[in-house]
């Protein structure tokens, strides 16, 4: 059975300590940091290493870089959850791809490995991370990257981090869009259990 948090920032759970059947803080997490290493700031590491200590996780650092799919199979089987924490998006695409941790994903997740993901790492989740590109097209590096397709773990795509400013490029991009689109500001998650995907955090659906 699938369960799957996707968050638009880490601060969510600040106010939602526990969205799954069974604590997070009873569980091991292996905490993805790769993401990081394409970011022009950091700060937002040592915010969700505070709300990790603040909510008694027990996590370990796990970089993707230079890793291979049979080592990362032999790792997880070590944890019971795994966090894709946020930052430059393609260059985490790109990591995913070259260590084969989409493979190991996508045969773990559906028996039972618990996926958070936050900015980057919702958006990695989707079938695409065409979403990426929306509200600022020129501001991140794409570390080469040309093929957008994500990992399909959920059905749809996520567009995050969302403000008012954005509405109208948001509104403009989703008319001509293959996927059904869930937008969250930094107060919402998208919680999917089994089949069944709720809006949990901010009860105010964004609308277009």
């Amino acid at each position: 059975m699938q369960n799957i948090l996707l968050l638009s920032s880490t601060k969510f759970a600040i106010r939602n300590p526990e969205p799954f059947d069974k604590p997070i803080s009873q569980m091991r997490m292996a905490y993805v940091t790769t993401a990081s290493k394409g970011a022009h700031s950091l700060d937002y590491l040592d915010r969700a290493k505070k709300i990790f200590a603040d909510n008694h996780y027990n996590y370990e650092e796990l970089d993707l870089d230079g890793k291979n799919e049979q080592w990362l199979r032999d790792y997880m089987k070590n944890f019971d959850v795994v966090y894709m924490q946020g930052g430059n998006t393609f260059y985490l695409l790109r990591a995913i791809r070259e260590s084969g941790f989409d493979n190991v994903l996508k045969d773990l997740v559906p028996k039972g490995l618990y996926y958070i993901g936050a900015s980057a790492g919702s958006y990695v989740a989707c079938p695409t991370i065409e979403m990426a590109t929306w509200k600022e097209p020129n501001k991140y590096d794409r570390y080469g990257m040309t093929d957008f397709t994500g990992m399909n773990l959920v059905p749809f795509c996520v567009s995050v981090h969302y403000t008012p400013e954005y509405h109208d490029i948001l509104k403009e991009k989703i008319v001509s869009f293959n996927y059904p689109v869930h937008i969250l500001n930094d107060d919402q998650a998208i919680l999917v259990s089994g089949s069944e995907a709720k809006l949990i955090g901010d009860s105010n659906k964004i609308e277009l």
